[in-house]
């Protein structure tokens, strides 16, 4: 990805140095949610690939004692993530957890299918991103495992043999390449880490980060040029933020539109009753999606349900 390219029009990038299994960034998708939703088309976020482990085996983390054995390192993580799912609220499930294996021992596969989607479609690919995120924490899916990578990515409707392609034959893995050398130029050496950038002013945020953080450093750089818009809290709005997005957690209704706890369960409950969501049960919380009404189609997927 370039960075230095200048900016048609007052736009903020956020550029978000991650890894599709990264729990902190999964924990950080409230936050880029509400992001969206206060700054709308003035804002932009972007993802480059930085690679959490090219090899569990060779990796080792004190702080957390993860690393090495890989089934060993299963149960250290899924009880790390567990512990940062109190912080941030998104779901975590820990029955069936088996993501490294001496098979499967690197999260390198995931991000090289995210270059490969980004070579149809950001927006697909974006949304391929999510649901690897959805699958690897919420659902405690392999998805280091092409044929797992491969379902997901038809999904989120993307070209499957244009896919297969170039995460096979070297494309997709040169250009995760790149965007490794641009984490380390920019001396991202943990996930996440934020650029946030207008025009030709950039700052670097390292580690989760409240959406107040986020509006701080905003304000500084671009002033009055960029406006928050904050939204009505109403059940209309709650609905079409779920649209946009697919799948949401309760904490990202909860964060978006800024509902106390008994609120975001009052109107949870209340789209509930009236057959407008379905709340899926996933670990130790919930996702949230609109119910399909007969023959509804989703033109980005090609998938009609009735």
């Amino acid at each position: 990805m370039a960075m230095n390219s200048k900016l048609a029009g007052k736009i903020i990038e956020v550029i978000e140095f991650t890894d599709p299994v990264c729990t902190w960034c999964w924990g950080s998708e409230p936050i880029l949610r509400k992001l969206e939703t206060r700054y709308g088309e003035q804002l932009k976020i972007k993802f480059v690939m930085g690679g959490l482990f090219r090899d569990i085996r060779e990796f080792y983390d004190s702080f957390n004692d993860i690393g090495g054995d890989p089934e060993r390192s299963n149960n250290q993580i899924v009880e790390h993530w567990l512990e940062a799912s109190k912080t941030h609220g998104m779901p975590v499930r820990s029955e069936g957890f088996s993501l490294f294996s001496n098979d499967y021992p690197s999260t390198y596969p995931q991000n090289i299918a995210y270059k490969a989607a980004q070579m149809e479609s950001e927006e697909k690919a974006n949304r391929f991103l999510r649901r690897m995120r959805e699958a690897t924490a919420a659902e405690a899916k392999q998805t280091n495992r092409k044929e797992v990578l491969i379902g997901l990515a038809s999904e989120v409707g993307l070209d499957i043999p244009k896919f297969i392609e170039r995460f096979s034959n070297g494309l997709a893995e040169a250009a995760f390449e790149e965007d490794l050398k641009t984490t380390q130029r920019y001396g991202a050496k943990g996930f996440p880490t934020f650029l946030v950038r207008y025009i030709e002013k950039e700052v670097l945020l390292k580690g989760y980060q409240s959406f107040e953080a986020f509006r701080s450093v905003i304000k500084t750089i671009a002033g009055d040029n960029i406006k928050e818009v904050i939204p009505d809290k109403s059940e209309e709005n709650v609905l079409v933020f779920i649209r946009k997005h697919v799948r949401v957690a309760p904490v990202e209704i909860q964060v978006s539109f800024d509902y106390s706890n008994k609120e975001v369960r009052d109107v949870i409950d209340s789209l509930n009753v009236r057959n407008l969501i379905e709340v899926i049960p996933a670990g130790n919380g919930s996702l949230i999606k609109l119910l399909n009404t007969p023959l509804s189609c989703d033109s980005n997927s090609g998938v009609c349900c009735i």
